[in-house]
């Protein structure tokens, strides 16, 4: 092991003794809401209850680079070689409509394809795929299963909520401390209330221009991790439509994209901060962002976007029909922490039931090929 780099060991993780009760419970509320969205969100169809509207799908290759220190060429970054790969571009909330009324929380969902070894889902071990589902922030905005519980239902009824003018919104503020009233004042959510309004003050930008973080930690084969994807500079400062005006049009992030690809290829580095400290670098609390200067981010691969045209409606609906979790990984990779646990069954049941409501066959692709020319 190197010298400041924690070890990975199965106790870095916190056991919830109520996590399988409170999961359960997400889970049921999950799959309401995507059975209400056909009708509540009025598109016709089940969306999914977080990055429910998508920017565009695009084709993309992973290049894993050669000579990494040991501690970095971990897991599937341990030989160098090339991978076709498919990206979802998507803004953050669970509900679709205009840009303007979503937000500028954003996703970048990574497939990358011909990748050796079992995955950890137990219904496609053998499926070659691993993904990413990463967000345009380094903290989230929430740590347990059990303040997700109301944290879910306010984002889910936040539409209503701000409907109401600052009142509206004053409540909404009110019912995040406390818990909808349900937290003893000492145990209030002022950290993960920070860390949302952190995160509803991002900066109005072409997606392109955006870092994308892995919410939490990771599993780097021998040690403890988060991922990056970091706009590569030469490529950001080659992007001309840069500020949103969100209140321009309806629909303002995927114009500016289909434009950047259509023009000029892009790029973004793959990093890999590494954990040195559990303290200052937490597992299980993702309010808390790790300090790069106790471990900088290291680039370990290149996410090449070629120039293309993804502006046709069948891109949109090739887009709907994938599936992205970020436990489709081999376990050198698995996802750590109890929020991060949870995501697992919650994407797959929601996965499951809204390809059955949209009569989408729900199977993995085995190249880029089959879905984008």
């Amino acid at each position: 092991m190197a010298t400041g780099f924690i070890p990975y060991t199965r106790d870095v993780e916190v056991a919830d003794p109520q996590f399988d009760q409170n999961l359960q419970t997400v889970i049921g509320k999950t799959e309401r809401y995507i059975a209400d969205s056909v009708e509540s969100e009025g598109t016709g169809r089940a969306v999914r209850d977080a990055h429910a509207k998508g920017y565009g799908l695009v084709r993309a290759e992973v290049e894993i680079l050669g000579g990494l220190p040991t501690e970095y060429a971990q897991g599937v970054y341990a030989a160098p070689g090339r991978h076709e790969a498919l990206i979802r571009f998507s803004n953050g909330s669970p509900h679709a409509g205009a840009d303007a009324r979503l937000g500028t929380a954003a996703g970048l969902a990574l497939k990358i394809f011909g990748i050796d070894g079992p995955i950890l889902l137990e219904d496609e071990r053998d499926t070659r795929t691993f993904d990413y589902a990463n967000i345009n922030a380094p903290i989230f905005f929430c740590n347990t299963v059990e303040h997700y519980l109301f944290i879910q239902d306010l984002f889910l009824q936040a539409p209503a909520y701000f409907a109401e003018g600052r009142p509206g919104v004053h409540r909404f503020y009110r019912d995040f401390v406390t818990g909808k009233g349900t937290l003893d004042q000492e145990d209030w959510a002022w950290d993960e209330f920070l860390a949302f309004l952190r995160l509803s003050q991002l900066p109005k930008v072409n997606v392109l221009l955006s870092s994308y973080w892995t919410m939490g930690a990771v599993r780097h084969g021998d040690y403890i991790a988060k991922v990056r994807f970091a706009p590569d500079p030469v490529s950001a400062d080659g992007v001309v439509r840069r500020a949103m005006d969100i209140a321009s049009a309806p629909e303002v992030f995927r114009p500016a994209l289909v434009a950047e690809l259509g023009e000029r290829p892009y790029a973004f580095d793959i990093q890999v901060q590494l954990c040195t400290d559990l303290e200052r670098m937490p597992v299980e609390d993702l309010t808390v962002e790790w300090p790069e200067k106790l471990s900088p981010f290291v680039t370990v691969a290149k996410l090449r976007i070629p120039q293309q045209d993804i502006s046709g409606e069948d891109n949109l609906e090739k887009m709907d029909a994938l599936s992205f979790t970020p436990w489709r990984v081999t376990a050198e990779h698995a996802p750590l922490g109890n929020i991060m646990r949870a995501r697992k069954e919650v994407y797959r049941r929601s996965s499951i039931l809204r390809h059955k409501l949209n009569q989408q066959q729900r199977e993995e692709p085995r190249s880029a090929d089959e879905l984008l020319p």
